[in-house]
């Protein structure tokens, strides 16, 4: 795919720092999502210590409850508790956390993402939401939605989307299959906006591993960013144009020649399936009107190979064309002004 950018002096290099970590979780509170409150409460202490002993990071963590508009929940829509660098603080909002309620299907989705926005990030931090969901949006199903036009609030997730993107917010959306199969390239799309990934998961106990191989994967590829982000700029001021797929694959293999390597989230030694057709399609609608207009719920026969038996890790090896691809991405929203 090629972008046209406006050509214009070489821009300030991002400030970032792979050693800081904001870390948001943004989860489904609704009746389904018990185990997987229960797994994140007794995990949190074990989340931050693997994370600070394997990346040497400075870490803040943050929580965005979300459960649904009444008159389908009355407790809540979102619930939010803003960064802190204390686990115990973390580890006392997640207790107080509990699944009720929900209502119809879809629950507050566009909510959610829009709180995740307004965290109060720090501008040189590798910044990572963990999102966990088994239910779609509003205005996304054609059927059994109360607000069949959206968020009752007026929010749009894909254009929240965009602006996570903007702000180099990396999502990573985790699919609590088979619940959310029909509507895993929605959130496939989300991810791929924000150069973040889509996890299946069906057991909520291998709900640690992925939010620590996620952070890990990250920081891994933060560490290459300024050097990304100097292609881009190259690629911009002779061309005035930006190829990803072509600096995607430059930036892969330059990488490879000089020996770096990188973090992957493996799910039973294979690494994660790179996002669909469908989602790819999706990501480049600029409304949730848009993306319902083509909506396809995925089959049965989507459903990812993810199973109660699946070993979640994280190895080392050379970077991916795909990983490559999600760094020019990020690069790309961040940096670049784009011609309308």
């Amino acid at each position: 795919m090629s972008i046209r950018v406006d050509a214009v002096a070489k821009p300030e290099a991002m400030n970032h720092d792979s050693s800081i970590l904001d870390l948001a979780f943004a989860m489904d509170c609704t009746g389904s999502m018990g185990t997987y409150i229960s797994m994140a409460q007794q995990s949190i202490n074990h989340i931050v210590d693997e994370i600070v002993s394997k990346e040497s990071s400075d870490i803040r963590l943050a929580l965005v409850e979300y459960r649904d508009h009444p008159p389908e929940d009355r407790t809540f829509v979102t619930r939010v508790n803003d960064f802190t660098p204390y686990v115990s603080t973390m580890k006392s909002c997640l207790n107080a956390a509990r699944a009720d309620g929900g209502g119809d299907t879809p629950e507050a989705v566009a909510d959610a993402l829009y709180d995740v926005l307004n965290l109060n990030w720090r501008s040189s931090a590798t910044k990572i939401c963990v999102f966990i969901a088994d239910a779609p949006p509003h205005g996304l199903s054609r059927g059994g939605d109360r607000f069949p036009d959206g968020c009752p609030s007026g929010l749009d997730p894909m254009k929240t989307a965009r602006q996570l993107a903007e702000r180099d917010i990396t999502v990573y959306m985790v699919g609590c299959e088979p619940s959310i199969t029909p509507y895993k390239h929605f959130f496939m799309a989300v991810a791929h906006m924000t150069g973040g990934q889509y996890v299946p998961l069906t057991d909520a106990s291998s709900l640690a591993k992925v939010i620590i191989g996620g952070a890990r994967e990250e920081l891994s590829l933060q560490r290459l960013r300024l050097k990304v982000d100097e292609e881009i700029r190259k690629e911009v001021e002779t061309k005035g144009v930006v190829d990803e797929d072509s600096v995607s694959k430059r930036v892969m293999n330059k990488f490879r020649d000089e020996g770096y390597k990188t973090k992957h989230i493996t799910i039973n030694k294979l690494q994660l399936k790179t996002s669909t057709s469908e989602a790819v399609k999706y990501s480049e609608c600029s409304s949730m009107a848009d993306v319902k207009k083509d909506f396809v719920e995925a089959g049965t026969t989507e459903r990812s190979t993810s199973s109660s038996g699946d070993v979640v890790d994280v190895e080392e090896d050379d970077i991916t064309l795909e990983q490559a691809k999600r760094l020019v991405k990020r690069s790309v929203a961040t940096r670049m002004i784009l011609k309308k």
